[in-house]
């Protein structure tokens, strides 16, 4: 099954419903491939490049972590891309969306070496881990929360074990910041969302996913411990990011 395959999302589209927060629901994982697709530029490419980092960081007889698996895009090429002997911890603390993962890794190869956790990210115990991923993970925790959840990975990494951040960023004030967000909306319009669907959805947003900038991403993994980091990828305000013990 392609990570894309899902119902079309159609969520937004109509006027008559209120708007409610964004939350990870069962509607939202029925249609949840397809509204990445239409939203995140290049995310079929980002992760795809997250499983070639998997391949190339992780270490034999270690862990990787999938940290807000939500439908399993991340855990499918780290599978893929890594030996029988790595076990893979997917975590969503969305029931919906674990249940939905479970049903797309039922007939993979490999697929025994998930284990499935329907848990807060914050709170699971994360060890021998040679690959953390938080992928549009991060922007959806408590801001509060996000240093001490990256301590905590980075205390949980062996050796040589990697961190890949990927989030949606918040450019300073601004032309910048205008132009990113005019061009996300554009991208949005030439992949079908109607200006109804745009607006809906940024008010259920609102107050649900809360980006930081690229500069308090890279002053949060400094504190946290990491070694050092590069970007390795960028599609308008989507930045990712790899850290390294």
């Amino acid at each position: 099954m392609s990570i894309f395959e899902s119902k079309p999302d159609q969520l937004f589209d109509r006027a008559d419903t209120p708007v409610r927060p964004f939350a990870f629901d069962a509607d939202v994982a029925r249609v949840f491939p397809d509204m990445v697709r239409r939203s995140v530029p290049g995310y079929g490419e980002m992760v795809e490049l997250m499983g070639l980092i998997a391949r190339r960081v992780v270490r034999p007889g270690t862990r990787c972590y999938d940290l807000g698996c939500s439908l399993g895009a991340v855990t499918r090429v780290v599978l893929r891309q890594t030996g029988s002997d790595i076990a893979v911890i997917a975590v969503d603390n969305a029931p919906a969306m674990i249940e939905g993962l479970l049903g797309r890794l039922s007939d993979l190869p490999g697929a025994e070496r998930v284990q499935a956790l329907s848990a807060d990210v914050r709170e699971v115990l994360i060890t021998d881990a040679s690959l953390v991923v938080l992928n549009l993970t991060l922007q959806f925790v408590e801001s509060g929360s996000r240093l001490p959840l990256l301590r905590r990975i980075r205390a949980g990494l062996v050796p040589g074990g990697a961190l890949v951040l990927a989030e949606k960023t918040e450019p300073p004030d601004g032309p910048a910041r205008e132009l990113l967000t005019a061009l996300h909306e554009d991208f949005k319009r030439a992949h079908g969302y109607s200006e109804l669907a745009i607006a809906r959805k940024r008010s259920a947003l609102e107050r649900v996913l809360v980006p930081d900038s690229i500069e308090a991403h890279e002053r949060r993994l400094a504190e946290s411990g990491f070694a050092g980091w590069t970007r390795w990828y960028q599609a308008l305000g989507f930045v990712a990011w790899l850290a390294w013990t």
